[in-house]
């Protein structure tokens, strides 16, 4: 998946033709399928049961146990210290499976019937790619609650020639490389869901032709054009 879309990708700065992704009209191509909405990957349970890797930013919240609440990140050998039960394996698992690991650990000695949570707070698993029309495009750290209008913030926002109606996230579930379009001017509004970004995924924000349009007029003009004066023009 990712070296489909960064050969598709690379050195798109906003000028990345919409057509070049969706070349049939039914909007599909043989490896790539368009969708109204993405699915979360799968066997993921919506992100919970996406693997945890060295390097992570784990908290642990042991319930009404605040002492013994910690932030730790998973270390090279795969590994978390907690107070009281020292190193346990973290790497490889999955949140609930940590959970119960810990509830154990605590459990056998010291608490009775222990609730731990797990959350990540940052993963370095978790890996996303966000091209086109923004002001940073890059590659960017996603956590386990991370929704689209927040990765375009941490994109820098869009450009001044970015389409907020066409934002594409593509993504790679079951074998199978799905794309959809997502207007985020509804999302800010209300209008439609923030939908939920996972590791892996390429977001990539298309630019209006009519913002590019009146930005090469203004270059080609040299000079400072006001609103009014531009406003015969269609956008």
């Amino acid at each position: 998946m990712a070296a489909l879309v960064v050969c598709g990708c690379t050195g798109l700065s906003g000028s990345l033709d919409e057509r070049s992704v969706l070349e049939t009209p039914s909007g599909n191509t043989p490896d790539l399928s368009l969708v109204s909405a993405l699915p979360a990957p799968s066997g993921t349970q919506n992100g919970l049961a996406e693997r945890l890797s060295e390097n992570d930013l784990i908290k642990i919240d042991v319930f009404q146990v605040d002492e013994l609440d910690r932030t730790v990140r998973v270390d090279t050998a795969g590994r978390i210290n907690l107070a009281l039960v020292g190193e346990i394996e973290a790497a490889g698992r999955t949140i609930p499976e940590l959970e119960k690991a810990i509830e154990g650990a605590y459990g056998a000695k010291y608490l009775q019937n222990p609730e731990v949570s797990v959350f990540v707070e940052e993963s370095a698993g978790q890996k996303i790619t966000v091209d086109g029309a923004v002001n940073k495009p890059g590659v960017y750290t996603v956590s386990s609650t991370s929704t689209l209008l927040q990765v375009v913030a941490q994109a820098g926002g869009f450009s001044t020639i970015a389409d907020d109606q066409k934002t594409y996230v593509f993504r790679d579930v079951g074998g199978r490389k799905l794309v959809a379009n997502y207007n985020v001017r509804r999302i800010r509004t209300g209008n439609e869901p923030d939908p939920r970004i996972f590791g892996g995924d390429v977001i990539v924000s298309f630019s209006s032709g009519s913002k590019i349009a009146m930005r090469n007029l203004r270059e080609a003009l040299g000079v400072a054009t006001s609103a009014s004066t531009l406003a015969v023009l269609p956008l």
